[in-house]
């Protein structure tokens, strides 16, 4: 996987109008894909969106990826903040929130090995490993917090509102997947 192929998987990237910042997030992907053994968008295409919670909701294999979760977050964050500058200016860093969208998940190609946990989801989980992803792809410490920060799995709370629109979006997005296999959320 490259760059190329990372922009053709999440064509949001191309938005990113900070050429170093726009690297950076394709850098982590590529990364990310090279340490799970991902060499293609189709392979990357196919992995699971968060295999224990898809077994517990008994949703079929297969039925749910990362990808389009991902891209989900992104499209509901832009639109969180679209909404938000179009009643006042919010001042939101587009550049930064497209980009914490789009890494947000980045560690789930090391959480999971198919549809099993590995050690890094089973003694650190993603939000934690996503850390160390996007300070390895030379990421700014904002991009480290947005991924730590987008999770209940930590304690860490947003602290720019870039930040807690992605752990919004993070947490809209998944309420719809989980909306299609229960009819009370309550239940998920």
């Amino acid at each position: 996987m490259d760059a190329d192929d990372v922009e053709a998987v999440f064509p949001e990237l191309g938005s990113i109008t900070d050429g170093t910042l726009r690297e950076g997030v394709a850098t982590a992907w590529t990364t990310a894909c090279a340490d799970a053994g991902i060499r293609t968008p189709e392979e990357l295409r196919a992995v699971p969106w968060l295999p224990p919670v898809e077994r517990a909701l008994g949703i079929p294999e297969g039925a749910e990826r990362l990808v389009p979760h991902v891209r989900d977050v992104t499209a509901c964050a832009v639109g969180l903040a679209g909404a938000l500058d179009e009643r006042r200016d919010a001042g939101v860093d587009h550049d930064l929130l497209l980009a914490g969208a789009l890494v947000h998940d980045v560690s789930k190609l090391a959480e999971f090995d198919g549809r099993e946990a590995t050690p890094v989801g089973d003694l650190l989980g993603h939000p934690y490993w996503g850390v160390h992803v996007v300070a390895s792809a030379g990421l700014p410490a904002e991009l480290a917090h947005v991924v730590l920060s987008h999770s209940h799995r930590t304690t860490v709370e947003p602290a720019f509102v870039e930040a807690d629109l992605v752990r919004r979006a993070d947490a809209a997005a998944a309420s719809a997947i989980r909306a299609a296999y229960v009819e009370d959320l309550r239940d998920a």
